[in-house]
């Protein structure tokens, strides 16, 4: 089995959202949802460039006049998110994109003030998103003050040359003195991500980064494998290297662990007793609400967005809709859940993580055993990739390894179908 088949951040794929005819009002889609514990996630589509590796929806260059009636829009939809919500709690939040810290010092003041409206915004964790170039004073010092809980920065290598070669090109005292910003404002968390598999990239070189980032002794570290994606810039230059992504892989988890650090999953890794200030919730069976152009909603029942794209004339499309639209009563784009992709989804978003499915909660919620409804799980235990014994079933460090394998392989073929028939914009 192929290792790096696709990252499983959230179940199902966007991908497999259709057009949702009739368009359900908002107020039906959270009737009768719990409300207790949302999450709370404001999406910025906007970046100063559009790394070689991403697919992320987000536009480059966006003027002042575009950002300030994206705000303009962003509020428009919370009046109507919090018109279909009754007395809903929000335990944490998050902005992302893009790049949130794209919008200048009042712009960031004002989206704060849009989150702001949602019970709960400012007492509970916030985390945020920047990039080296976008990490400036006056910025981070609105977060700060707004009550950033959690900060991260899409580093991804330390050294120059390997940063061009993945299209993002930074220079290393640029991503220093960000770094040394941050740590200067106080977040409690701060977070770098890093990216293995670059063309060049040795283990000598990984290791490099992998020092660098620590002598910031950052309270969480995530490790990200290079893929080349479709309508992406570096999306021409396949080839298999998977057997080099594997090693570094390897060496970058031996490497936090001897370090100190805990794994959380395939990517995260962090210093333990960190997670109170991070923006984690149980995205098992937590609601939440999103707010942007390319942010998700998540129900029980219902995963609910806007149009999904990547190609760059595609997106702007999408976002000049998006800031001219006075209706946002109603989800348009979707997938809804059954019993059995409600179960499916509760399996992949626990067992790609190293605390692993809790068979007695599983039991609690759905009335089954989990290893009765996917009887395949056998096929990973045969692989050694899966460990059964007691009421927790976990992946082994070496299942942990082929995380986008496995995540993509538990998929029902209703998804899976709907993800090929999917057409990149």
């Amino acid at each position: 089995m192929k290792p790096y088949q696709g990252y499983v951040y959230a179940y199902p794929h966007k991908t497999a959202y259709r057009p949702l005819d009739p368009a359900p009002a908002l107020s039906e889609v959270w009737a009768g949802e719990p409300l207790d514990s949302l999450f709370l996630y404001l999406h910025v589509p906007f970046c100063e460039m559009r790394c070689g590796f991403c697919n992320l929806f987000t536009r480059t260059g966006a003027p002042e006049e575009l950002t300030g009636a994206y705000l303009d829009a962003l509020d428009r939809q919370a009046t109507a998110v919090l018109d279909a919500l009754d007395a809903p709690v929000f335990a944490t939040a998050a902005f992302g994109g893009g790049t949130p810290t794209y919008l200048t010092a009042p712009e960031l003041e004002r989206l704060c003030d849009i989150a702001a409206r949602f019970p709960g915004f400012g007492t509970t964790p916030l985390g945020v998103e920047t990039s080296p170039a976008t990490a400036t004073t006056d910025r981070l010092t609105v977060l700060a003050e707004r009550g950033t809980t959690r900060i991260s920065i899409g580093v991804q290598s330390f050294l120059d040359e390997e940063a061009r070669a993945a299209v993002r090109p930074q220079k290393r005292a640029e991503v220093e003195g960000a770094l040394d910003r941050i740590r200067a404002a106080g977040f409690p968390t701060l977070n770098i991500d890093l990216i293995y598999g670059i063309d060049g990239q040795t283990p000598a070189t990984w290791m490099h980064s992998l020092n660098a980032a620590l002598a910031w002794r950052p309270e969480e570290i995530y490790l990200y494998p290079l893929y080349v994606r479709p309508l992406t810039g570096l999306g021409r230059r396949a080839q298999d290297w998977d057997d080099q992504r594997l090693t570094l892989y390897g060496i970058g988890r031996d490497h936090l662990l001897a370090e100190g650090y805990e794994q959380v999953s395939m990517r995260m890794f962090r210093l333990p007793g960190g997670a109170a200030n991070g923006t984690e919730y149980c995205c098992q069976t937590d609601g939440m609400v999103g707010l942007g152009c390319g942010a998700r909603s998540y129900t029980c029942r219902l995963h609910y967005s806007f149009e999904y794209a990547v190609g760059a004339g595609q997106v702007r499309s999408i976002i000049d809709s998006y800031v001219s639209e006075t209706d946002f009563t109603t989800a348009r784009v979707g997938f809804a859940l059954d019993g059995d992709e409600r179960r499916r989804r509760h399996l992949v978003q626990s067992l790609l993580q190293v605390a692993g499915l809790n068979r007695h909660a599983y039991r609690e919620r759905f009335g089954t055993d989990a290893l009765d409804d996917f009887a395949d799980l056998a096929t990973l235990g045969d692989r050694g990739w899966l460990d059964t014994t007691g009421d927790t079933v976990r992946l082994t460090p070496e299942g942990l390894a082929y995380s986008d394998a496995i995540g993509p392989a538990l998929f029902s073929p209703h998804v899976r179908e709907l993800m090929a028939a999917y057409e990149a914009r």
